[in-house]
């Protein structure tokens, strides 16, 4: 059965996803991010990071939820970040790497707690492409991103993923980045599979984010920009 989250992807409409960092995620800043007029722009809620220092999950949604009912889906960095106080999680295979933990063995240790969570488990193919700058989680993950000049490579490891049964695909310059994902890289992408795409890392203007949309992308991902200016949403336009 097709839950909440993978019905709005599936929809032919664009879709903005604001990521939230639980190690950022204060009250004050949640206050200041989730006001009325952002969260009629949002479509939902990513919660999660490559690593947490001092940041709390359950904490981080428990204030969300005080602020908002927009749907919260988790963006895990580790199994750590597991919560069923979300609505839905993307499972996370990183194909464009070959460390086998986050292909699969992270997920047979996290599969029982999944099943009891009661989380919509959202099947992603995570690709990690380099936005110029180093990015967390290629440190941690201990796998090189993808060049952005390899669009054809992105395409069928994409392509790949799908083919494996993975639902959607997530394709990201990582948090911090300079570049966002190239035009053509995500019109290649897009060309090779049926579902839904999401696009994250270096979208710091509403231009960047257009152009995500216009090249194929289903979901635009703005993180670190909301961090240094709550407001950048109001002049994001969608059409």
């Amino acid at each position: 059965m097709t839950g909440q989250i993978q019905s709005l992807l599936n929809q032919n409409k664009r879709i903005l996803a604001v990521l939230i960092d639980p190690d950022k995620a204060t009250p004050d800043h949640l206050e200041q991010l989730l006001t009325p007029e952002n969260q009629a722009r949002i479509d939902f809620l990513l919660v999660g990071g490559s690593v947490l220092t001092s940041g709390n999950i359950d904490d981080t949604l428990t204030e969300i939820q005080k602020l908002s009912k927009l749907p919260t889906v988790l963006f895990p960095g580790s199994p750590d970040q597991i919560s069923s106080k979300a609505d839905a999680i993307l499972l996370l295979s990183l194909i464009s790497g070959r460390n086998a933990d986050l292909l699969i063995g992270k997920h047979v240790e996290s599969s029982l707690r999944l099943k009891q969570s009661g989380l919509e488990i959202l099947p992603t193919g995570y690709i990690l492409v380099d936005g110029g700058s180093a990015t967390t989680v290629s440190y941690i993950s201990g796998t090189q991103p993808i060049p952005s000049i390899k669009t054809g490579l992105a395409a069928v490891t994409a392509l790949a993923g799908e083919q494996l049964g993975l639902r959607v695909t997530y394709i990201d310059a990582g948090s911090g980045a300079n570049q966002p994902i190239p035009v053509d890289m995500i019109k290649q992408v897009r060309s090779h599979v049926t579902g839904p795409i999401i696009v994250g890392g270096g979208v710091r203007t509403s231009e960047k984010a257009k152009a995500a949309w216009d090249a194929g992308a289903n979901v635009v991902v703005i993180g670190n920009k909301l961090e240094e200016d709550p407001e950048f949403l109001k002049n994001l336009g969608k059409c």
